[in-house]
């Protein structure tokens, strides 16, 4: 198999096996669904797990952002994270000790605690792993699902596309980036992405269920924003169309991806959130980005199913394309 996510179909025929019982389970995994959903009582419990593999600059500061990405996709509030560390046997206690602080750092800006997890030197390795656990909490009546999307909703993405990747590729890459023709301005700020517009999405979910009524809300990862797109769709058993020349591109994103041949909305783009929401509420919800200094973007419309999936742009109506897997992941198993 090839490095990255399952394939869909293969994640899918696996889930089908698994029979949950438990009448405490409100949302079990599903493909498309990042989050699980349990029954506590008078408040739900979110929980999230996500392995950082790609980077090893910053990779404890990056495994609690993208959990609790997906914490705030489902309305709620991160708090308590678990991590697992695993380290190749060129570690030094400094660079054990390094990746912890990141971990730390990154929980006590968000208000979150580290409750637990494991550590140990792994054979076969010649990089840091951390696989990180995120739970959370979010009021019955505030649960917003990936699933939830509905026919005839606005398709809003925040920020651009791809920030993720677009800092891993000029942070691990940097080299290989500039014997291209990159410009190190272009270099610095690419990597600079993770901080400014910056990979965490709560602050968007925030503003999305405060300003109207949401219907769905998805953090775009691995895959990137076609990928992220397709998982709603599956999710809420919809088509949907989108618009190509609506999407936002940065700039930078675009100089480095057509310098690697890459193509930019199949690159890992945590920092944009997708949100669905009723046409007539978009207005607002971009008035409330913007006011907070976000930009949004309309670049779409969810379908009924048997609409399929569409893009219109430069090559007129064509179906939406497919990345059997990320682009970063690509890139880096034909570079290593």
């Amino acid at each position: 198999m090839q490095i990255g996510k399952f394939p869909a179909d293969l994640l899918e025929r696996l889930l089908s096996k698994n029979v949950i019982s438990d009448p405490r389970v409100l949302v079990g995994p599903r493909v498309g669904q990042d989050t699980a959903v349990l029954d506590l009582g008078e408040r739900l419990l979110v929980a999230k797990s996500d392995p950082v593999t790609f980077a090893t600059d910053r990779i404890g500061w990056y495994a609690v952002q993208v959990n609790a990405n997906d914490i705030a996709c489902s309305g709620g509030t991160p708090r308590w994270f678990l991590a697992t560390l695993l380290v190749p046997e060129s570690f030094s206690e400094e660079d054990a000790e390094g990746v912890f602080d990141q971990v730390l750092e990154a929980c006590q800006a968000l208000d979150i605690a580290l409750v637990g997890g494991h550590s140990e030197v792994t054979r076969g390795i010649d990089r840091p792993i951390v696989a990180g656990t995120m739970l959370g909490e979010v009021e019955r009546d505030r649960l917003v699902l990936t699933s939830g999307a509905q026919d005839g909703d606005s398709i809003v993405v925040t920020k651009g596309i791809a920030i993720e990747g677009t800092a891993l590729l000029a942070r691990e890459r940097a080299e290989a980036l500039r014997q291209t023709g990159v410009s190190g301005q272009t270099l610095g700020k690419a990597a600079d992405f993770l901080t400014d517009p910056g990979i965490s999405v709560i602050k968007d979910a925030a503003i999305a269920c405060a300003s109207g009524q949401v219907h769905s809300l998805h953090d775009v990862t691995e895959g990137g924003l076609i990928t992220g797109l397709r998982e709603v769709a599956s999710a809420s058993g919809l088509g949907l169309a989108v618009e190509e020349g609506s999407i936002p591109i940065l700039p930078e994103c675009l100089e480095i991806c057509q310098a690697l041949g890459l193509d930019p909305l199949g690159l890992l783009a945590s920092g944009a959130l997708l949100i669905t929401l009723p046409a007539g509420d978009v207005p607002r919800l971009l008035g409330a980005l913007q006011q907070e200094g976000i930009d949004g973007w309309e670049i779409g419309q969810m379908m009924d199913a048997e609409e399929g999936l569409q893009m219109f742009g430069y090559q007129g109506e064509v179906p939406l394309p497919e990345f059997a897997r990320d682009e970063l992941a690509r890139y880096f198993e034909s570079h290593p």
